[in-house]
C-alpha cells in the first residue's frame, strides 16, 4: 500500500494530532483545527480505538487531514494519501461495505484489500461527512488492530454525531476562508480598479437615433466569473457599496465625450442607494445626462427611504429606471413605490416576445401601464428582427441588444 504526501489546503494544514502528540503551532485553542483534533482524540478514546481520522475526497484520492492515534501506531501521516478506490471509504460511501465492521477477519472483501494488512486493521468504522447542500467531503473513520465484536449500533452512532459535528465545523471554516479570499480579491479589484466599463448602446429606432448607453462592468481578473456573480459575492461579504460605486465612477468618466443629447445608464442596488454616498459619486456630473437603474431582483423592505434618498438628484434632472420589467415580481413592486421615468423590459421578455402571446401581453400591458403614469419603454436584449418587428408594432422606439450594438469600451479623452 502506497501511502504518499499530498499538500493539503491552507485552512486545513495546522491543528493535526499525529500519534497522540498535538501539532497545533501553538494556535489558539478555539481554532477550527484544534476543536477537530480534539473531536478525534474523544472519539478515539471514547471507542478504545488506535486510530480515529478525518479524510477528505478530492481528485480520486483520499486525504488524510487530521489524524489521532496511539503511540504504537506510526502508519498514517496526516496529508498523506492513497487511491480513494483502494480504500474502505469508498466502499462504505457506495454501499459495497458496511459502515461497521467488528472484525475484518470475518469479512471476505476486507481480507481481499491490501490496506488491511497494511495498516493492521482489526475492526473498522467509517461514516461520510456531509455539508449542508448534501455533498460529501469525506470520511470520520477509526480502526482498532484487534477484532472487537462488542462493537454495535450505539458505537455507530456516537461516530454519527461526532462527523456530523465536523462536518459543520469544518463547513463554517470553509464559508469563512472563502469570505477572507474573496475579500483579498475584491481588494485588489478595486485598489487597482482592476475591471473594464462598457457601453451598450441605447437606440431609437424610429428616428434611427442613438440616446444612450447602458454602462455594464467587465472583470478580467481570476476567477473569471460573470459579472452578477462578482457583485453577488461583494454583497456577501459587504463590499456591495464599494464595488457599485467604483464601477459608477469609472463609467461616467466618459460621459464629457459623449454627444451632449445621450446619456449614460448606470446600475445600483436599493442598499447602495440607501448608504448616501450616492450624491457625491454623483457630484460634478450633469445629471440630466445620468439614468441610475435599480438592479434588485428581491423586494424591498423601504421604499420610502428609497425615495426620499433620490428626491432631491431626481430634482436636479436624474433620471431613474427600473431594470428588469417583467421579470418577476419585484420589479413591479419597485415600478409602482418609486415611480420611475424609465421602465426596461427584461430580455427574457423581449426574447420570447414573437413566439410567445403570454410574453406579448404582459409587454403590451407594461407599455400602456407607461404611457398611463408617463415612464417610457426601454426593450432590453433585442437580438432579432422579428423581435423589432414585434416591438414597433407595440410602439417600443427605444431598444438596446446585439441587434443594434454589443458593449464595447468607450475611452476618455
Amino acid at each position: 500500500m502506497n501511502l504518499h504526501t499530498a499538500p493539503a489546503p491552507a485552512s486545513s494544514k495546522p491543528g493535526i494530532v499525529l500519534n497522540g502528540q498535538r501539532q497545533d503551532g501553538g494556535r489558539h485553542t478555539n481554532s477550527p483545527d484544534t476543536i477537530i483534533s480534539d473531536a478525534l482524540h474523544s472519539v478515539r478514546t471514547l471507542l478504545d480505538m488506535d486510530v480515529a481520522f478525518v479524510s477528505e475526497f478530492t481528485g480520486g484520492h483520499r486525504i488524510f487531514r487530521y489524524v489521532d492515534s496511539c503511540e504504537e501506531f506510526t502508519s498514517i501521516r496526516a496529508n498523506a494519501s492513497d487511491p480513494l478506490e483502494e480504500t474502505y471509504c469508498q466502499r462504505v460511501l457506495d454501499g459495497r461495505m458496511p459502515e461497521l465492521i467488528p472484525d475484518t477477519a470475518k469479512h471476505p472483501e476486507a481480507m481481499n484489500l491490501p490496506i488491511t494488512h497494511h495498516l493492521r486493521i482489526g475492526n473498522y468504522l467509517a461514516v461520510p461527512i456531509r455539508f449542508s447542500d448534501g455533498a460529501v467531503y469525506g470520511t470520520f473513520c477509526c480502526f482498532s488492530m484487534q477484532a472487537n465484536d462488542a462493537l454495535n449500533n450505539h458505537h455507530l452512532e456516537t461516530l454519527r454525531l461526532f462527523a456530523n459535528f465536523v462536518g459543520k465545523v469544518m463547513e463554517r471554516n470553509a464559508l469563512a476562508h472563502s469570505r477572507n479570499e474573496t475579500r483579498t480579491r475584491l481588494d485588489k479589484v478595486l485598489e487597482e480598479s482592476d475591471f473594464d466599463v462598457h457601453y451598450q448602446p441605447i437606440i431609437h429606432v424610429a428616428e434611427n437615433r442613438l440616446v444612450g448607453h447602458e454602462a455594464l462592468a467587465r472583470f478580467p481578473s481570476d476567477p473569471v466569473r460573470p459579472p452578477d456573480r462578482w457583485f453577488s459575492e461583494a454583497a456577501e461579504v459587504g463590499y456591495q457599496e464599494a464595488l457599485e460605486l467604483a464601477v459608477i465612477r469609472k463609467a461616467l468618466r466618459v460621459l464629457p465625450t459623449l454627444p451632449q443629447d445621450t446619456y449614460v445608464s448606470v446600475n445600483v442596488s436599493p442598499e447602495t442607494v440607501l448608504k448616501g454616498s450616492l450624491p457625491a459619486v454623483l457630484d460634478g456630473y450633469p445629471l440630466e445626462r445620468v439614468v441610475l437603474e435599480m438592479t434588485e431582483h428581491a423586494l424591498v423592505d423601504d421604499y420610502c427611504s428609497i425615495a426620499r434618498q433620490l428626491a432631491s438628484l431626481r430634482k436636479k434632472g436624474l433620471r431613474l429606471a427600473v431594470d428588469d420589467a417583467g421579470a418577476g415580481f419585484a420589479s413591479f413592486r419597485h415600478i409602482l413605490k418609486l415611480k420611475p421615468d424609465i421602465i426596461k423590459l427584461d430580455s427574457s421578455l423581449i426574447q420570447r416576445i414573437d413566439i410567445d402571446v403570454n410574453s406579448r401581453a404582459l409587454a403590451a400591458a407594461l407599455i400602456r401601464f407607461a404611457e398611463e403614469t408617463g415612464s417610457k419603454i426601454v426593450a432590453e436584449g433585442v437580438e432579432t428582427e422579428s423581435e423589432l418587428r414585434v416591438l414597433r408594432e407595440l410602439k417600443v422606439n427605444k431598444v438596446q441588444g446585439f441587434l443594434l450594438g454589443r458593449p464595447r469600451p468607450i475611452y476618455a479623452h
